[in-house]
């Protein structure tokens, strides 16, 4: 069932195939309980590549790019924040310090919520190629802070024991 402007009638035999969101949005109706469906055809077109060199030049209030996204949720892409920094919540200062680099870890860790991820969708530029020394380096740094990581725990520990 559509709305009157799209079903069938003697003024109207051949309606157009619309779906449910069009009756909603452009005749402002209720969506009807049924209604037929449109095969659509999704085109994806590809998105650009930047590699961290290209990225790392974008640090100031005038252009402002950030790395975020990892293995679980669809890898690390790159976003064009600018024009966001003075909406951010947290304000402009939280992000360029993280400008031109991989903030995905900072990202998570402020646990943003649902709305803050599908706004920051708005803001997508590309995906972050990782060239093979890129990705030495990052999983030397990730090696580095859990090893840095462990011996502060070390660390904490014995002064713990040697306190009881």
């Amino acid at each position: 069932r559509h709305c009157c402007r799209c079903s069938p009638s003697p003024l109207n035999p051949n309606p157009l195939n619309r779906t449910a969101l069009h009756c909603t949005v452009l005749h402002n109706t209720r969506l009807p309980t049924v209604h037929r469906k449109i095969p659509t055809t999704i085109i994806m077109s590809a998105e650009k590549e930047y590699i961290l060199d290209e990225i790392s030049q974008h640090t100031t209030t005038e252009s402002c790019w950030l790395i975020i996204g990892n293995a679980s949720n669809g890898g690390p892409k790159v976003y064009d924040v600018t024009k966001y920094l003075d909406d951010h919540p947290g304000g402009a200062e939280v992000m360029l310090d993280v400008a031109g680099q991989d903030a995905d870890e900072f990202f998570e860790d402020i646990g943003h919520s649902k709305e803050a991820r599908a706004e920051l969708k708005n803001y997508l530029v590309g995906n972050f190629k990782i060239d093979a020394a890129t990705l030495a380096k990052m999983k030397a740094d990730a090696e580095a802070k859990a090893q840095q990581k462990n011996s502060g725990t070390g660390i904490m520990l014995i002064v713990l024991m040697a306190l009881f």
